[in-house]
């Protein structure tokens, strides 16, 4: 599980120091794709696979289905951690989340999420709410 906040940065060569905290749980490759927020989010392989196959359950003949799976799938790449533990993101992602020198990788349970911090900054949350937005969240998510 992907928990906790972590500042970083990504080099000139578009690598990215996986924190140690996140290591072990991708075994040395993970999936990197475009995230809805205007970040990118990273998975282990295991949970990658898991989400793939719920998108492989989206009806073929709705065109909001369709432009999620487009969205998703055309944005993954694969990775491999280096003996350093960084990730190389490709270009197109890169410029796709805005990614500057320093960033913020933030744990998501089944996978984490990079972020430029300067967006990430902006938003309090990473997100479109500020902290005292999620006082009336419970009576949309019961569950928590």
């Amino acid at each position: 599980m992907f928990r906790g906040k972590v500042q970083n940065s990504i080099d000139a060569k578009n690598r990215v120091i996986i924190p140690v905290k996140y290591r072990e749980e991708l075994m040395g490759h993970c999936a990197v794709t475009a995230g809805l927020d205007g970040c990118l989010e990273v998975y282990p392989m295991s949970a990658w696979m898991a989400e793939e196959a719920k998108f492989a359950t989206l009806p073929k003949a709705d065109a909001e289905a369709r432009a999620l799976l487009r969205y998703k799938i055309s944005n993954v790449e694969f990775c491999d951690l280096d003996k350093q533990g960084r990730i190389v993101i490709p270009q197109l992602l890169a410029s796709e989340a805005g990614l500057e020198k320093e960033l913020m990788t933030v744990g998501m349970l089944d996978h984490f999420e990079i972020w430029s911090k300067s967006v990430y900054d902006s938003s309090a949350t990473g997100g479109l709410m500020k902290p005292e937005d999620f006082a009336g969240i419970s009576s949309k998510f019961p569950q928590i």
